[in-house]
């Protein structure tokens, strides 16, 4: 656009300056004309009528479609200005014209044929709206739009938009009158102004122009050539000696010279020099603007800049519609999700709690391991509550900037607040809910300042709000003691790992959207026994590489060897096909493997033996699987014959090959974490005595022990001890079982991986009562499935209650229906 304009600008400069020096004399007759006629209407002079022309018809091209060649770049819409309303299909015609429209021939063009959308919409944004009609209806109706969108539209940025395309279009009308008048000047010689000019008498007055150049003006009867004569000149006093020296020597009288008047005028050679001046105070303005932009916030906007809107809080208003979460894909912790449900059952029927005199609580901590579903119910609840539900992280609140987490959380609850009543969700609450006063060397913490206003903030709450606080964390321990209080947090549901039951319900969840032809309750039951201790994002990743498993082997469906192979996967890792043993150090790992199952088989309190296998996994380079039952209570002999079992491997290399090898490095490890249990945390040794000490957990910095020099002595020896007397016991339960162990370890070299059923093949049945099958585990716990039953006031939590209407005075309420009391089973 800007090209074609200054094009039609230098075009108009030419025909201008043609009719400049022939248009006086034809226009005192046009003017003798106009007041001849005393119209009072002033009548344009006809030679500039196809100056007018050319420049109706450049506008006229200018609005009506862009460049040729560049209709690719601008978008169709709209509706042209001639058409009638009503003329696109967007109403019936009338049937009596359609009727008589279908029976007119039609013509050489096909008319009949429907328009296509860029005919009958076009509406382009390549003169940005400038030319379109910006009363038009909401849809383009009603009217006579040239193309063009407003400016502003669909997209917002208009301001921006017009001041760039005034911007623009002045420099080309700056950029164009220069041009214009510089085309009108014509440079000549000081020789030529003498000898043509001056000589002849035809010079009116000379104008010298800023000191640099003279403007020669002639008289208006003069026929000497068109444009506005200039020459430069050295200095003034030469110009004014060369002048009355030339006029001297044409005889001319003093009292005749031409007169000589000196001007101060704004030249474009002039602005070029405060250009680079501009352009610095320019770009500082820009820049000054950009920062703004860069903190957040600038120009009334919300989260913008370089660090995403420092001061304004991160938290996202969450669609329910985009979840796809709801509490029946949550299985395996029925206690938290009942409590949480109460949650959802107040927003949408308070009433049923106000009448009774109780009030919601003001906060739920969700806690528990990693995986056992904490946030996949808040998830549930953002799907299943008709309320709005806002979510934040807990790291989202720590920045570089002093000031920005206590500002973050001002705006949080600010918002929640807005669209009470509302759930406010804080994922990994414990990176700003850290206990104060700590072991922090950084003295003043940022974090301790947002703690603080998280706290003043959710002790602000009033129970007529009906803010809803839900948190998550697997680090309750580290929590500061005020953020746990009634009044903040008021429940503390705890999420564990599910139980067998639990798990058999996350299978069936899981399995439904797999392809399989076993029958997925039988299978989430023999899965459930198989998986003891996963939680729900251990059973979700089994399902999934078990689907992954048979689309690598091209199976049509998912098989049961498909699942044995995912949780091997999952447990030990994937296969190594491609790392080859050594034959020397391949007999060592299967002795290796051979007596830890043995040791494991005729153990009293250790775990059945699933399979056993001398394949290397992951970091190991063989691996036993176990199933081991839902312990929630050990004694003493359980620990130890788990200690016998894991040292079996290392006494069987002593055994057989009268050396040992870095290979129990992990097995060691777990005997000795068992073995400082028994003694400083569980109270199992005599000489220490029962106490508990609280070492923290693993990996975290210990700058302190709770016990003396003395008694950590004491606590070594006793640790040795127990080690020792489980190493023995082990070497004389192999020794015993020499033979058995050789013949298990030569079956593993021969087919790398055994069986429970092969283990009965070689050793015989185990002399000790096991149990394998889900029914066996179950047996005594009441049901076979995981008790899903809701309670009396939630069984209908998902349906708003109709508000009964108060009672009339003097009326008396009528008695509901009684009905017969059924006991119901589960």
């Amino acid at each position: 656009m800007a090209f074609r304009l200054l094009g039609t600008a230098k075009t108009m400069a030419g025909m201008m300056r043609r009719n400049y020096t022939a248009g006086s004399l034809a226009g005192k007759g046009q003017r003798t004309h106009m007041g001849a006629t005393g119209a009072g209407v002033y009548i344009l002079p006809t030679e500039l009528s196809p100056l007018l022309r050319y420049v109706v018809k450049q506008i006229q091209l200018l609005c009506k479609k862009p460049p040729k060649g560049f209709e690719k770049y601008f978008e169709a819409g709209g509706k042209s200005s001639g058409q009638p309303k009503g003329s696109v299909g967007d109403k019936k015609p009338p049937s009596g014209s359609s009727k008589s429209a279908s029976e007119k021939p039609s013509t050489s063009t096909p008319a009949s044929a429907k328009p296509s959308r860029s005919q009958t919409d076009a509406k382009s944004d390549w003169n940005f709206g400038m030319f379109s009609n910006s009363s038009r209806g909401p849809a383009g109706k009603g009217g006579n739009s040239l193309g063009g969108r407003p400016l502003g539209e669909n997209g917002g940025g208009g301001d921006r938009e017009r001041w760039i395309l005034l911007g623009a279009i002045g420099a080309v009308v700056l950029v164009g009158s220069f041009a214009f008048f510089e085309m009108g000047y014509k440079e000549i010689s000081w020789k030529e102004f003498v000898n043509s000019y001056l000589s002849k008498g035809v010079v009116e007055k000379l104008e010298v122009v800023n000191k640099k150049w003279v403007r020669v003006r002639l008289q208006q009867n003069s026929n000497s050539g068109s444009g506005v004569l200039w020459f430069n000149i050295g200095s003034v006093d030469s110009f004014e000696r060369n002048l009355e020296a030339a006029q001297t020597e044409q005889g001319t009288e003093s009292i005749n010279f031409v007169p000589v008047i000196y001007r101060n005028e704004v030249e474009a050679a002039s602005l070029t020099g405060l250009l680079p001046t501009l352009l610095i105070i320019g770009f500082l303005v820009y820049m000054m603007r950009k920062s703004a932009d860069m903190m957040g916030g600038g120009r009334g906007r919300k989260g913008g800049g370089l660090f995403g809107g420092v001061m304004q809080s991160t938290a996202k208003l969450t669609n329910p519609s985009e979840i796809g979460v709801g509490f029946k894909d949550v299985a395996g912790c029925e206690e938290a999700k009942i409590e949480i449900m109460e949650f959802v059952n107040f927003l949408k029927n308070p009433q049923q709690y106000i009448d009774l005199g109780a009030k919601i609580p003001k906060g739920a901590m969700l806690t528990g391991p990693p995986g056992t579903g904490k946030t996949l119910l808040a998830k549930a609840t953002a799907g299943e509550a008709n309320v709005p539900f806002i979510t934040v992280s807990g790291s989202e609140f720590l920045e570089m900037f002093v000031g920005v987490g206590p500002s973050r959380v001002r705006d949080m609850f600010a918002m929640a607040r807005k669209h009470a009543p509302c759930i406010l969700f804080i994922d990994e609450i414990d990176a700003v809910g850290r206990k104060r006063g700590g072991k922090t060397f950084g003295g003043h913490s940022e974090q301790e300042n947002t703690l603080n206003q998280l706290l003043v903030e959710m002790d602000g709450f009033n129970t007529t709000t009906n803010v809803v606080v839900l948190a998550a964390t697997n680090r309750v321990d580290i929590l500061d003691k005020a953020l746990m209080r009634p009044g903040r947090f008021d429940r503390q549901i705890y999420v564990p790992a599910p139980d067998i039951k639990g798990r058999a319900s996350i299978f069936k969840v899981h399995l439904g959207n797999l392809k399989t032809t076993l029958d997925k309750n039988e299978l989430s039951r023999k899965m459930a026994a198989l998986t003891p201790g996963f939680t729900g994002a251990d059973i979700a990743n089994v399902c999934n590489e078990a689907a992954l498993i048979a689309a690598r082997d091209s199976k049509d469906s998912i098989v049961l060897k498909h699942f044995e192979q995912a949780i091997e996967r999952v447990i030990a890792g994937m296969e190594k096909k491609t790392n080859v043993l050594a034959p020397e150090e391949k007999r060592t790992v299967a002795h290796h493997e051979a007596g830890h199952a043995v040791a494991g088989w005729f153990l009293e309190h250790a775990d059945p033996l699933l399979k056993v296998s001398i394949i290397p996994r992951g970091k190991g380079l063989g691996y036993a699987q176990y199933l081991p039952k839902d312990h929630y209570l050990l004694s003493k002999e359980q620990l130890f014959d788990r200690m016998c079992m894991t040292l079996g491997g290392r006494v069987a290399e002593e055994l057989f090959f009268n050396r040992i090898t870095t290979g129990a490095q992990d097995d060691l490890k777990k005997i000795t974490d068992i073995a400082y249990s028994q003694v400083v945390r569980f109270g199992m040794n005599e000489k220490v005595g029962q106490v508990s000490f609280d070492v923290g957990q693993a990996g975290d910095p210990v700058f302190s022990k709770p016990y003396s020099e003395d008694t950590a002595q004491l606590i070594d020896n006793e640790v040795r001890s127990i080690i020792k007397c489980a190493h023995e016991a082990t070497t004389s339960l192999l020794t015993k079982h020499k033979e058995n162990v050789q013949k298990v370890a030569e079956r593993l070299l021969q087919n790398e991986v055994l069986s429970r059923d092969d283990m009965i093949e070689l050793l015989g049945p185990r002399p000790f009562k096991e149990k394998s099958t889900y029914e066996e585990f179950v047996e005594g716990t009441g049901s076979f499935e995981e008790d899903t039953t809701l309670p009396e006031g939630l069984k209908s939590w998902n349906k708003e209650k109709e508000r009964t209407e108060p009672l009339d005075a003097g009326s008396t309420p009528t008695p509901p229906p009684t009905k017969p009391v059924t006991a119901q089973s589960s």
